[in-house]
């Protein structure tokens, strides 16, 4: 009960903190928009016929109006009070002093009195603000030292990603955005609203979806006005995305906690294209066409955000031959929808708008997610063939690697394309600085690193090919006189098998996979090379030690030149019962250190396994 008590207190300071600061949002959104014209657009029309209701309305609204800012006063003292813990006396004295000048106003004083009032009341105030902080100075100081401490002892610990993402959310500024914003357009349609009224009550007027779009788009247009109404937008866009990725998680049944990040991702990014090309300082009616077509864009990169969320369990419902066709469908279905929108997407626009450099941009991303669904599909297609059939398919690396190839091209062909638009953009049509540092992240990131990936993966691999193919193989009936498994995949020799320098052997395919990631044998650990063609002949066994019949002997007619061959199979055979069992094999820590011969092969282990570090 006192757990839920407590966690209670803190939800409910939690929201007195975010409530309380919401006011100060206001008087800076005001401060920022006191720099245009106050009587042009549909603000000045609606305070105007706001005034003009009031006049007709009579004193009743006016008291009603002055109540409402008195309680506003009141709410805004007892808050200070209570934040700074004023003893009673004081804290009576200064709501007081706080509604002094509401009093002026319901007294209907001369202007310069209620001037000298306000300016009295904020100075008490102030003053008041001073002394307790230069009271308090010691205590602050501590105060700030502790945070100081706490936040490098973090840094250390987390880093700084974490650090940002801790003090972000402690701070709550995404939630006060968001309070803000929507409070403000949830006044301004109640204007709206009542302003309608009176003018269809004097007027007459009809109501039609052109007077609605109108009003909708004066609010959308008033939403994105100043900075921090597009901050506020980005907060808002940032929970209906974070909602959205969380949906898509649960549908498509993923669990990776990486993928949550779509409600960070989106409002920055919408941030970001609002910052690059003005937004807040545009005209209204331009200002509306660049909030549609930043829209566009910042759909597009949605649902890129979106493929890469299903891709990974596409992959694995594929690679795994997951049987149920219900973990199936709803994977499959986002693919199919995320191929479906972005042609929607270009239909609709092509047939609305003439083609320029933004058009091109979202045609660009559109078809970019198009063929990345296509090969997502396509490897998805190629998996599950290879778990119907249940055969070893040697080719399938290769399919695979020649479908992402063709993908991974083709998307770094588009990024070197979008470069070029943006910089045709920057030079003609709208440049700055912040357009100039995206796209040298742009460079950097989606066409530099991922050239440079793309050709060391195809160096490794081309590696790890030519190195397979150095290696002798095995078929037929040498490979069916030891019977045996391949050390990675478990799955028996259909047709061929590789045998390593070490004396091991494995499938091909398997082998090729391995070599990608480390150049050393699976088994030994020694490295995977030929030194010469003698290799080729030398005596292969299997991966538990049993050499094939006959293969020992021809190696040792070739050693010794005819020597006593069956003493040399006799002095072998007893390393060869050693080695059968050598994985099955459990030691002791006493048994371990009386067992002969144990600190060469411990030694010999560490040096190769040093060497193929």
């Amino acid at each position: 009960m006192a757990s839920a008590h407590a966690r209670l207190g803190q939800h409910l300071q939690a929201v007195l903190d975010v409530v309380l600061r919401v006011p100060s949002i206001f008087i800076i959104d005001a401060i920022f928009n006191s720099y245009s014209d106050p009587g042009t657009g549909w603000t000045g029309t609606a305070g105007r016929a706001l005034i003009r209701a009031l006049g007709e309305s009579g004193s009743p609204t006016y008291n009603r109006a002055v109540l409402g800012l008195g309680l506003l006063q009141l709410i805004l003292g007892l808050g200070y009070v209570s934040l700074l813990n004023v003893p009673s006396l004081c804290a009576a004295l200064l709501v007081l002093d706080v509604m002094l000048p509401l009093w002026g106003l319901m007294l209907e004083l001369p202007a310069h009195v209620r001037q000298a009032l306000a300016l009295a009341s904020g100075a008490i105030l102030a003053t008041h603000a001073t002394v307790n902080l230069l009271w308090k100075l010691k205590w602050f100081y501590y105060s700030c030292r502790y945070v100081y401490l706490l936040l490098r002892h973090m840094y250390r610990i987390y880093g700084l990603q974490l650090l940002l993402e801790d003090t972000w959310k402690r701070i709550r500024f995404p939630d006060i955005l968001r309070v803000f914003w929507l409070t403000r357009m949830t006044a301004q349609a109640v204007i709206l609203v009542y302003v309608l009224r009176v003018v269809r009550s004097e007027s007459g007027l009809q109501l039609g979806w052109d007077l609605f779009w109108d009003l909708t788009s004066n609010l959308i247009i008033s939403g994105c006005d100043s900075m921090l109404t597009v901050l506020g937008m980005s907060a808002v866009i940032s929970s209906l995305a974070h909602y959205l990725g969380l949906s898509i998680l649960a549908f498509i049944g993923s669990t990776e906690e990486e993928d949550k990040r779509l409600g960070f991702v989106a409002p920055v990014l919408f941030f970001i294209l609002a910052l690059q090309t003005g937004l807040s300082g545009l005209d209204p009616e331009e200002r509306l066409i660049r909030l549609s077509r930043n829209m566009c864009l910042l759909l597009t990169a949605i649902l890129h955000f979106i493929h890469g969320m299903t891709d990974p369990v596409l992959m694995s419902l594929s690679a795994s031959h997951v049987s149920s066709v219900r973990r199936h469908v709803p994977v499959l279905l986002v693919s199919l929808v995320l191929f479906a929108l972005p042609v929607l997407l270009s239909y609709v626009l092509w047939h609305h708008y003439v083609l320029n450099t933004w058009l091109f941009a979202v045609t660009a991303f559109c078809v970019e997610l198009c063929l990345k669904v296509l090969v997502s599909l396509t490897v998805y297609a190629l998996f599950m063939i290879d778990g119907f059939y249940n055969v070893l398919w040697e080719k399938l690396d290769d399919y695979v690697y020649y479908v992402r190839s063709t993908g991974n091209i083709v998307e770094f062909v588009f990024g070197v394309i979008m470069f070029g638009n943006g910089a045709y953009t920057m030079m003609f049509e709208s440049g700055s600085k912040i357009r100039a540092c995206m796209m040298c992240l742009h460079a950097y990131f989606n066409i530099y690193l991922q050239a440079r990936n793309g050709w060391k993966t195809f160096i490794n691999r081309r590696t790890a090919v030519k190195k397979i193919n150095s290696l002798p193989e095995v078929k037929g009936t040498r490979l069916r006189e030891i019977e045996d498994v391949c050390a990675i995949c478990y799955q028996e020799f259909a047709a061929s098998a590789r045998i390593t320098p070490c004396h091991h052997y494995f499938h091909a395919l398997c082998l090729r996979k391995w070599l990608y990631i480390q150049d050393t044998c699976p088994m030994c650990h020694q490295r995977v090379y030929i030194e010469d063609d003698g290799h080729e002949h030398s005596a292969f066994s299997n991966n538990n030690g049993y050499v094939a019949p006959g293969q020992e002997r021809a190696e040792f007619e070739e050693e010794e030149g005819g020597a006593d061959v069956g003493g040399a199979a006799g002095g072998a055979e007893p390393e060869n019962e050693l080695l059968e069992d050598n994985d099955s094999i459990e030691y002791d820590e006493e048994e371990w250190g009386t067992q002969p011969g144990v600190t060469l092969v411990e030694e010999e282990y560490i040096n190769d396994d040093t060497d193929s570090n």
